[in-house]
């Protein structure tokens, strides 16, 4: 019995001592959120079934990082608290996902990718930096030339006609 307790507390420092790297964005986060439905199909699914089975973690390490910040018995109820709640949320918004993966144009409600913080903002990877050169507001058009074929801005538009009896 008491092997199968060390093995427990080994095993919860494991999964809080690699928490970092589970917190870190993945494809699959990038794929759920996908405009495009084959990309999202798929994301979904992995999102959800990764919250769903690392909705756990939230509790140990809202726990420790808690317990660590605070007083020793008020961090570890907050900690208690914070994760048992941020652990529903995850678990919830995995079986969201999990359920509504075939619906076309929703992406679920995703978690941070943070599990000491569950509300923390996501981080916006997916999001591609343009050039600097694409934030400029475009020249007038002008026309190089005026012979038959070139390229010319459209013709302005007639005056409309008031008709009278």
């Amino acid at each position: 019995m008491r092997r199968m307790g060390t093995a427990v507390l080994v095993a919860a420092a494991m999964l809080v001592g690699t928490q970092p790297a589970w917190a870190a964005r993945t494809k699959i986060h990038e794929a759920a959120e996908s405009d495009r439905y084959g990309r999202k199909f798929g994301g979904m699914l992995g999102r959800g079934a990764l919250n769903v089975l690392t909705s756990p973690v939230d509790l140990l390490a809202n726990v420790v990082n808690e317990t660590k910040s605070g007083p020793p018995f008020v961090g570890t109820m907050t900690g208690l608290g914070k994760g048992v709640g941020c652990g529903l949320l995850r678990l919830g918004s995995g079986a969201v996902d999990l359920v509504t993966f075939w619906v076309p144009g929703f992406n679920g409600f995703p978690v941070s990718d943070q599990y000491s913080n569950c509300l923390a903002p996501r981080e916006a990877a997916a999001v591609e930096e343009l050039p600097a050169v694409y934030a400029q507001p475009a020249p007038t058009w002008e026309v190089p030339t005026t012979e038959p074929g070139a390229a010319q801005p459209p013709a302005k538009p007639a005056p409309k006609r008031t008709w009278k009896k």
